[in-house]
């Protein structure tokens, strides 16, 4: 299975711009699965609520058509970054389309410092997605510094994570991207964007370092800081399924629930 990322610099506000991006790039790429940035199709750096409202999109919808149509018509599994309208408010949101036609959304659970002012936390848990067979997950950003959030999707059975990013933070999710692919045995694809949001005294600076991880935590593919294009590598997700590191140590056969679950809750 060939899996990918695309770390670009999405347009603040020009969502039909940034879609195009992404479309091409899906048109172009090799890939059973691709993974772009966090909130890719609007940009990140918001300083009123209506701005969200302008580039916000609702599932179904035109922008999920878009990709929906080049997900079948590549026969390629496609994960974006979107602000979501649903029910009259608004998400920090991934969708995943999928080679059979079908459009899911993940919903970021841990929203991000300023995120709290014009999003609600996600509302769906941590839903899984059958790419071609392969048991799928997403993570979104901040989600990555909750343990807890990787665990329960390969508790789930989940043989990759999706984690489209907007990185502040330098470095951290370098690291998490490691260890929670360690940790739980799991391939990790981190989609980060780069380039800096200058808007009206505000500014923010993204890390790119985009990167795919495999099951034992070793770094198979990465961008610069400043790079923008397709990254990809094939995998075998089957590794995933096997949580030995040691013929007598199991990764999750050797967990002792009885004595964590109440300090985890």
């Amino acid at each position: 299975m060939k899996v990918g990322f695309y770390q670009f610099v999405p347009e603040f506000g020009n969502v039909e711009k940034n879609i195009q991006t992404m479309v091409n790039a899906v048109k172009a790429a090799d890939a059973d699965l691709i993974v772009f940035p966090e909130l890719a199709t609007s940009g990140y750096l918001f300083l009123e609520q209506k701005e969200v409202a302008d580039t916000a999109s609702a599932v179904p919808g035109p922008m999920s058509d878009d990709f929906s149509k080049v997900a079948v018509e590549k026969n390629t599994a496609v994960v974006v970054g979107f602000p979501e309208k649903a029910d009259g408010v608004y998400y920090n949101s991934a969708l995943i389309a999928t080679p059979d036609g079908k459009v899911q959304v993940y919903r970021k659970n841990h929203l991000y410092n300023e995120e709290k002012l014009f999003f609600k936390p996600g509302n769906l848990g941590f839903p899984t997605f059958d790419v071609k067979g392969i048991k799928v997950g997403v993570l979104i950003c901040f989600d990555h510094m909750f343990p807890e959030s990787a665990r329960t999707l390969a508790l789930e059975g989940v043989q990759i994570v999706c984690h489209p990013a907007n990185l502040v933070l330098p470095g951290f999710a370098q690291i998490t991207s490691c260890s929670r692919a360690l940790e739980n045995g799991v391939f990790w694809i981190l989609a980060n964007r780069h380039g800096t949001e200058n808007r009206k005294g505000r500014c923010l600076s993204y890390s790119g370092l985009s990167r795919i991880v495999d099951n034992r935590g070793k770094v198979l593919a990465s961008a610069g800081a400043d790079d923008t294009g397709f990254y990809g590598v094939e995998i075998d997700p089957a590794k995933a399924l096997d949580k030995k590191v040691a013929p007598l140590a199991d990764l999750f056969a050797d967990r002792r629930p009885e004595l964590y679950n109440e300090i985890t809750k």
